[in-house]
């Protein structure tokens, strides 16, 4: 019987992270059929995916503390049910700015469903099973991303841009019946001396990551006025931010907790990584047309690849953590991706798709076992009332990282090919752009290793005397 309800709730947050996921890469393909459809430009229509992506970006801490205090089951529950009906609104909205106001609540859903999987999941297995269940939800995560451009031109062509929205519906309602049948019921998460919510601090770091996550995503060709007001917004923010958190009574975060040099590695090790993950789907498709001239069909297939790997290898990554330990398995991780990024470099042209899809697959495979091995490692560090904001900081450090690599790689990717017009750019200017892309790749990567190594370190002196 316990056996089962493991099994249950697994199935119930799997599918939560898959819908989560799903509602990113899905949207995407619709772009163009949403231009269309509402007579808008791609400006305009890009909202629908920024709206969704600010929403996660900026709730993402705050709902997971908020689990933290009223009951995460519960709140997860409220999440999909949020996340459902938006998808129903998204589908029926008669105009754009409706739909990408349906999208940001949509996003608010999403960010419960994202805090909350992980921080349910690590108190519902063994200890010793905790790296296989990350690696399930590695593999629902990339197999969302995976999907969603396929199940998108279906939907498109079958149904019309609406079917990319109403497919969360009956996948949102089971995500909430299987949770509601499986998930355990919050009793000793309900107390009558439970702190206060932060609001304060809450409403302080969603101003801060929304700066931050505009600066990143507007106006990337260049660095304006407006992107410099941004970052300035968000640095007085996270200054704000830090001052308000060490005198509140009941702080969104404890900062102490940071002083953990594993837990706090394991964020901005995340963070490096993703950044690099972005910078495969950034320079993927201009790399793939403009240098070895394929059509758009075989871009997508090729760059498919990818999430296809993440989506193989999350169970036998997880399977492998659980076997090796969580740091020795990242190490390995990053040892992957690090080889990774620097084959892809030297690799010539005239090797073609299987020269820069060998590295990618190795790159990818690293990606998904670091992932599986990182998330098991921060959330073994913590106690069983922190999961909930400590698994939001988990999902706060890849969004950050996914946010960065898009700004920061794909600027380093056009200052690479010397060209004022990408598209218009020769294929030995293409590949020159994407050797630097990925030897700052590989530089982040090494970093990432480092940190890892030392923070372990710092972290046997400081348990030496004890």
């Amino acid at each position: 019987m316990k056996s089962l309800s493991i099994r249950g709730t697994l199935a119930s947050l799997s599918l939560s992270m898959l819908l989560a996921s799903l509602g990113t890469s899905i949207a995407n393909v619709g772009l163009p059929a949403l231009a269309e459809a509402f007579t808008a430009s791609f400006q305009a229509v890009q909202w629908v995916v920024l709206a969704y992506l600010l929403s996660i970006t900026a709730l993402i801490v705050s709902v997971g503390r908020l689990g933290d205090l009223m009951g995460r089951r519960r709140l997860l529950l409220i999440g999909i049910a949020l996340f459902t009906v938006a998808s129903l609104l998204c589908a029926l909205a008669p105009g754009l700015w409706l739909l990408i106001a349906a999208r940001a609540l949509q996003g608010v859903g999403a960010a419960t469903m994202m805090a909350l999987t992980l921080a349910l999941v690590s108190g519902a297995v063994p200890k010793e099973k905790t790296g296989s269940a990350m690696g399930v939800l590695g593999t629902m995560s990339a197999l969302g991303t995976c999907l969603g451009p396929t199940l998108g031109g279906v939907l498109i062509a079958q149904v019309g841009w609406q079917g990319i929205f109403l497919l969360s519906v009956p996948l949102g309602v089971l995500a909430f019946g299987l949770a509601w049948r499986f998930l355990p019921v919050d009793h000793h998460e309900i107390t009558s001396t439970r702190p206060d919510f932060d609001a304060l601090g809450t409403l302080v770091l969603i101003l801060t990551l929304l700066a931050y996550t505009l600066a990143m995503t507007l106006g990337r060709d260049s660095f304006g006025p407006l992107k410099t007001a941004l970052l300035l917004v968000a640095v007085i923010g996270l200054v704000l931010f830090v001052f308000v958190e060490q005198t509140a009574a009941s702080p969104l975060l404890n900062l102490t907790m940071l002083g953990n040099p594993l837990l706090s590695a394991g964020f901005a090790m995340s963070t490096l990584v993703t950044t690099v993950v972005m910078a495969t789907l950034v320079v993927g498709p201009f790399y793939l047309s403009g240098a070895l001239g394929l059509k758009a069909a075989s871009v997508g297939l090729v760059m498919s690849a990818g999430p296809l790997v993440a989506a193989l290898a999350g169970m036998p990554a997880g399977r492998l953590v659980d076997r090796l330990g969580a740091q020795r398995s990242g190490a390995l991780g990053l040892i992957a991706m690090l080889t990774g990024a620097c084959i892809l470099p030297v690799m010539p042209m005239s090797v073609g798709i299987p020269g820069y899809l060998a590295p990618m697959v190795v790159l990818t495979a690293g990606y998904a076992l670091f992932q599986a091995a990182n998330n098991t490692a921060v959330m073994l560090q913590i106690e069983a009332q922190q999961r909930g904001v400590v698994s939001g900081l988990l999902g706060l450090s890849r969004n950050l990282g996914l946010i960065t690599g898009a700004s920061v790689m794909g600027a380093v990717f056009a200052f690479g090919t010397a060209s004022q017009d990408i598209l218009q750019a020769q294929p030995e200017a293409i590949a020159q752009g994407m050797r630097l892309t990925f030897a700052v790749a590989a530089a982040l990567i090494l970093l990432a290793l480092v940190l890892g190594a030392v923070s372990k370190i710092v972290s046997r002196r400081l348990i030496a005397p004890c």
